[in-house]
């Protein structure tokens, strides 16, 4: 046992941390450089439900012990959450305005981003990254990207976020450079939607 885990139930991390964590994060800087295009991880291993690969990747990459985490429900009720403190040291905390980092697995269920820590003007780069994990990256709602990053426009359409989740988008990017980053997850694939994009429906 070791901080009251038991070993025997943690499913593995990175098989070389050093060099697997420095692929994925160039990932996940591409990802966000370069905003709606799915981004594929070579190095995410199999963490335990209900996180997908890419999301424990994720995880696994930027979670330290200096970095508070929220979790929603659907987390917080199976194995991930002493998965992650083992590999990653990380607290959890309940508050969303305190988390750096926040992972939801129920979309539909979980709170708004205006729940979370936008930053302030001294420190704007406080704010929280929220990580969403989703059934599909194709196939749901189109929206029209905007923004650095972007040549002209780019049209994607995740599956299996709200109903107004774009408005929360498009809400949360109208104060930038206050505002949340989020990353959308599915499988081993992430997507970047950092706070600087201009957000337009379909048919709007």
């Amino acid at each position: 046992m070791t901080l009251g885990i038991d070993l025997s139930r943690i499913h593995p991390g990175f098989p070389d941390p050093v060099r697997d964590s420095q692929t994925v994060f160039r990932a996940i800087m591409d990802a966000v450089a370069r905003p709606g295009l799915a981004v594929a991880l070579n190095k995410a291993p199999e963490p335990p439900t209900p996180l997908a690969r890419a999301t424990g990747a994720i995880a696994l990459t930027l979670l330290d012990f200096e970095t508070p985490v929220w979790l929603d429900a659907g987390v917080l009720a199976g194995e991930a959450p002493a998965w992650l403190r083992f590999h990653c040291g990380c607290p959890l905390t309940s508050e969303t305005q305190e988390a750096a980092f926040a992972f939801i697995t129920r979309p539909e269920d979980g709170p708004p981003l205006s729940a979370f820590n936008a930053g302030d003007a001294k420190y704007p780069d406080r704010s929280t990254t929220v990580v969403i994990q989703v059934p599909h990256l194709e196939g749901g709602r189109s929206v029209r990207l905007k923004g650095p990053g972007i040549k002209g426009e780019r049209t994607i359409a995740p599956q299996g976020l709200p109903g107004d989740f774009w408005e929360q988008v498009a809400d949360n990017n109208s104060a930038f450079q206050f505002g949340v980053d989020v990353i959308l997850a599915s499988g081993d694939l992430l997507m970047g939607l950092p706070r600087s994009l201009h957000i337009q429906t379909e048919g709007a």
